[in-house]
């Protein structure tokens, strides 16, 4: 029965990943928006019920993957190693060389090239990522909430949470700009965002320096200069998390936190 079990498994996974992988190559052939849902079952052989069933949505046929890639996150950060920021486990996470720029041979180049300049061309993928994003800011605050032994309504883990996401974001908007603006090689493009991302977290780390750092019994400890910015500006932290609910913060007030943490970090530095 194990073994039947097994097999069944396998044979899901083959179906899922040949879905997959045969949505992605019409899509970077003719664009996302062209290709039917209906034109991707008849490519994999599958009717369109069975597309629906592995995957949600049309978007989920491109970002398949990014739930694994969620929980590898939150994991970085959770499993750090005592004397480490939640700003270092992060970056030490997200700024290993993934897809493009881990690419070895140019076949493989090219068609990332290619899904990158495909999100580029699609608001309804752009608009998928963003939800994405907002989502791993969310479960991160969340973990961070719980490392740190704060509760939902603290501030301080949505306001760290957001600043990281929201550079992690801006790195693949930084790569994909690139590639849509022509050839890139990709080492030197993963050195330079290797480079770029890091002064971006040191800066972040200047201002949350020892805020989440683990003491010898593996307890986060939090730091209450970030909460003094966010009361500094009028109020507006308050009035953002009273109205969060499980909604994503606006983009806006997302901005204006990750300035007041960036501010924190040059009068710490200065």
């Amino acid at each position: 029965m194990d073994t039947e079990l097994g097999l069944r498994e396998r044979k899901k996974l083959r179906t899922r990943q040949l879905i997959a992988e045969t949505a992605r190559r019409l899509f970077v052939e003719r664009g996302f928006d062209a290709v039917s849902v209906a034109a991707v079952a008849r490519a994999a052989e599958v009717s369109e019920a069975t597309v629906f069933n592995y995957f949600p949505t049309k978007e989920d046929l491109v970002y398949q993957g990014m739930e694994a890639y969620e929980t590898e996150l939150l994991a970085a950060v959770r499993d750090r190693p005592a004397g480490e920021s939640i700003v270092a486990a992060f970056g030490r996470f997200v700024l290993k060389p993934r897809g493009f720029l881990a690419a070895q041979d140019e076949s493989a180049a090219r068609f990332l090239v290619g899904i990158s300049r495909m999100i580029a061309a699609s608001p309804a993928l752009r608009t998928r990522e963003r939800e994405i994003l907002a989502r791993f800011a969310a479960s991160l605050a969340a973990a961070i909430a719980e490392d740190t032994g704060t509760g939902p309504d603290d501030l301080r883990a949505w306001v760290v949470a957001h600043a990281l996401i929201g550079t992690h974001q801006s790195l693949i908007q930084f790569v994909r700009r690139r590639l849509v603006d022509g050839p890139v090689d990709h080492a030197r493009l993963a050195a330079e965002v290797a480079a770029r991302g890091r002064e971006a977290l040191d800066q972040l780390e200047a201002g949350l320096a020892r805020y989440g750092v683990r003491d010898a019994l593996g307890t986060g400890r939090r730091r209450g200069e970030v909460a003094q910015v966010i009361d500094g500006q009028g109020g507006a932290g308050q009035h953002w998390l009273a109205g969060r609910g499980a909604q994503p913060v606006d983009e806006q007030r997302q901005v204006a936190v990750t300035e007041a943490v960036v501010h924190l970090g040059r009068e710490r530095a200065g």
